[in-house]
């Protein structure tokens, strides 16, 4: 299933994460349980491989695939593990290429010990660094960000394993949220800007990372704090510490965590992931209002937003699009034609709701225009009156070098067309989104968020960018 989605990349009309991180030290021997169940609560965040790393002591070992966490781990492989210190990550891949060797988490063996890292995010000075590790000898066996801060570790010159990870981290520019396990320590850590979240848990006296608090709950956990933008965590048994790496930047926390990646049962700083959605919604009525007689969300992104759609505009919010679970993510259509074939299988209309009714669809966002296409086209054909299409996020126009799955402005729709042409596109009687002032307005224009995939406003230069 490596290198396979349930659309292909440039069909997808959705914005996809790199990856989820897990991470634990525990005072039992359940890490390898723990983890799994962690990453499990993380699927959502990626759906091409899956890999745990446990260990006690130096002693390490690691099982990796390609495919989701159930079918790369069972009970009789997890109980080929013991450990009581664990990380684990689910990935998307973003910047590295669908290889094998780009499976995470890395487990590295050397002089200087064995270690294991996972990762989340984008190095906007990645390929220089590499370049100039490459220059003084290192030989790379993946495409992957973190195989950079692994050279970096190993470099001569730091005997103290923290010290090395100091400087290391202040050589790395982007965005990052990783989990490395060294010895008898969990280490989490986050970029200086904080553009990735990674959370603190616990659990039982026992101290967990996690990228979204929804893996904690599954577990019985509960939610300490958020890692610190520029600061390094340190979990061993019983025991939380941290140090800083750097004074932490203008936070620039990627504001897509609340409109899509995120579940809704998540929360973060600044408060659950489902009431944000809802607000939005909300916004977005007072924005974009034209006739209907019901809302529908396209699931299951789109369903909290469309409930606060629904409240404000008083219409009735029904489920007029029913979602099938079981679709198999690597069964890819290879002729356009027959990816129509596809969105059928993965959603069916309710025409009994929709028959005769002027039908106000709501979706979180809209990347590539392909896929509305045609979700349009079955609401039509389910012999709606009317079809119109509210955006609960601005229009995506900017590529994002932070971690998201775009750095091709042309793919992106809202680069190429306006609300009109994209209206007529996707086959809608009115296309609506929610405004930048509108999305600011709800979440604070200088609060720590970035919203340059909407604005243009990159918090961090890249040659790409400028």
């Amino acid at each position: 299933m490596e290198g396979k989605h349930f659309l292909p990349e440039k069909w997808e009309d959705k914005f996809r994460e790199e990856c989820g991180l897990f991470g634990v030290a525990s005072s039992k021997k359940d890490a390898p349980q723990l983890t799994f169940f962690g990453l499990h609560a993380l699927q959502h965040r990626g759906q091409e491989s899956a890999g745990i790393v446990v260990g006690n002591g130096d002693d390490l070992e690691g099982k990796k695939g390609a495919g989701l966490v159930t079918q790369v781990f069972n009970q009789e492989n997890l109980e080929d593990f013991h450990g009581k210190l664990g990380i684990g990550h689910v990935r998307y891949s973003m910047a590295g290429a669908n290889l094998d060797a780009n499976m995470q988490p890395l487990l590295i063996r050397s002089l200087k010990g064995s270690m294991a890292l996972a990762h989340n995010g984008n190095l906007t000075n990645g390929h220089e660094l590499r370049q100039e590790l490459e220059n003084n000898g290192s030989i790379f066996h993946s495409t992957l960000d973190m195989e950079i801060l692994a050279h970096l570790l190993a470099r001569p010159g730091f005997t103290d394993f923290e010290q090395a990870l100091r400087e290391s981290l202040l050589s790395l520019k982007g965005a990052y949220a990783l989990v490395i396990l060294r010895g008898e320590t969990v280490y989490g850590a986050r970029d200086p800007q904080g553009f990735r979240p990674l959370i603190i848990g616990e659990i039982d006296g026992d101290y967990m990372l996690a990228s979204e608090s929804c893996a904690f709950h599954t577990i019985g956990g509960r939610v300490v704090r958020e890692v610190e933008p520029g600061e390094v965590v340190k979990l061993r048994a019983g025991k939380l510490e941290s140090f800083r790496f750097s004074r932490p930047g203008p936070q620039k926390f990627c504001v897509f965590e609340y409109i899509y990646f995120a579940r809704p049962d998540s929360s973060f700083s600044l408060d659950n992931v489902h009431r944000i959605r809802q607000k939005m919604g909300k916004q977005l009525a007072s924005e974009y209002f034209p006739e209907g007689d019901l809302v529908i969300p396209v699931p299951d992104s789109g369903n909290s937003a469309a409930q606060g759609y629904a409240q404000a505009r008083g219409l009735p919010f029904e489920l007029g699009l029913i979602k099938n679970k079981y679709i198999g993510r690597s069964f890819i259509m290879p002729r356009q034609d027959m990816r129509e074939t596809q969105v059928k299988l993965k959603l069916s209309p309710i025409r009994e709701l929709i028959e005769n009714r002027r039908v106000i669809l709501i979706d979180d966002s809209l990347v590539r225009g392909t896929t509305s296409r045609y979700i349009v086209k079955m609401i039509r054909e389910a012999g709606a009156r009317s079809v119109h299409l509210g955006i609960s996020s601005p229009p995506v126009s900017f590529s994002c070098y932070y971690g998201l799955d775009t750095t091709r402005r042309q793919e992106l729709i809202a680069a190429r067309k306006n609300t009109a042409e994209i209206a007529e596109h996707v086959g809608v009687d009115s296309l609506g989104y929610l405004s930048l002032q509108g999305l600011q307005k709800l979440f604070g224009k200088d609060l720590g968020y970035c919203d340059a995939c909407f604005s243009g406003n990159y918090p961090l230069k890249t040659e790409c960018s400028n």
